[in-house]
């Protein structure tokens, strides 16, 4: 009788301890920032918030700095459904979407307000639809920032200061024409590659905001930077299609809310993170041209690259973010 009474509850034990197993989801993250990034930051704060809304369900697991691959293939991943979720600059989802190319526009948004109101409403939701065409499951607009130059060769002060530098840029086509229009050799490469190419000086340049180039040491292989604040980059949290409709209701949600939430933590560590980055410029010893008279470089850029733009997508999203700024 006992005998028998143990075999039952080791059977049941081993069937609880099945179902359990069975319950708990895995979920990867990647990105190809450093670990002192704050989107890397906000993905352990997404991993916390899913993690407790789930009850543990489900176990998120971040892979930072390339470490599942570079950016192009992450999204490749997503729609593969090789890698569960992942982030990065908005630049990398436009040869799925080309319509998203409008938040990469120079000189576009005012401020950071400005932006906030475009991709926190309608028009940015509008636009991050479109990525479910291509298998994506878009989360939330996180964010890169207003991006400034940095080189190894002379003080940008003017356009004509950019004449023959080679910049490495994003690969969108509004960042690659605005670079032209200015005399300088776009040349785009994936983030992980930035450092060696700028170390070896395969380039003399890159732009990004403040924060991310000491984030990611950049500033170490630089002497020069100009506080050009030419274009605002956001990144997206994106899922698989695959992974997303493989959760239960409960667990998309929890995912969701995660991301919107890391979304605005973010954005506040990136306000602190700016001011300590300028700060570790200064110490390392680079040039800093901070009183730039950036209409000279919004002259140039500008109207032309918006109208690219307009010729292929048409003029509304452009006048409804500019309508946005009032």
């Amino acid at each position: 009788m006992m005998r028998g009474l143990r075999a039952a509850c080791a059977v049941a034990v081993s069937c609880l301890a099945a179902t359990s197993v069975h319950a708990e989801v895995r979920l990867r993250v990647a990105h190809t920032l450093s670990t002192t990034d704050t989107h890397h930051l906000a993905a352990l704060k997404l991993k916390e918030l899913v993690e407790a809304a789930t009850k543990g369900e489900l176990r998120v697991s971040v892979h930072p700095a390339g470490e599942l691959g570079n950016d192009p293939a992450l999204l490749e991943g997503i729609r593969l459904g090789t890698i569960d979720a992942a982030f990065t600059g908005n630049p990398f989802y436009t040869r799925f979407e080309p319509k998203l190319n409008v938040i990469d526009l120079p000189y576009l948004f005012k401020n950071n307000e400005h932006v906030y109101r475009v991709i926190d409403g309608p028009i940015g939701q509008e636009l991050l639809a479109g990525l479910e065409r291509h298998r994506m499951k878009p989360l939330a607009f996180w964010e890169i920032g207003f991006r400034h130059i940095t080189n190894s060769k002379r003080a940008i002060k003017t356009p004509k200061d950019l004449e023959g530098l080679k910049i490495r840029t994003t690969p969108n086509p509004a960042h690659v024409l605005a670079f032209k229009l200015l005399g300088a050799i776009p040349t785009p490469l994936p983030f992980t590659e930035v450092y060696m190419a700028l170390e070896t000086h395969a380039v003399d340049g890159q732009e990004n905001p403040v924060f991310q180039i000491t984030a990611n040491r950049l500033h170490e292989v630089q002497k020069h930077m100009s506080l050009t604040g030419h274009a605002y980059t956001a990144s997206i949290v994106a899922m698989s299609q695959s992974k997303w409709s493989s959760l239960s209701a409960p667990q998309q949600k929890a995912v969701m809310d995660a991301a919107k939430e890391a979304q605005g933590y973010q954005r506040e560590l990136n306000r602190k993170a700016n001011g300590e980055s300028m700060e570790l410029v200064r110490k390392a010893g680079l040039g800093i041209v901070e009183d730039i008279d950036t209409s000279a470089f919004q002259a140039i850029v500008a109207e032309q690259v918006k109208a690219a733009y307009v010729k292929d997508h048409g003029s509304a999203i452009v006048d409804a973010i500019a309508k946005a700024a009032q």
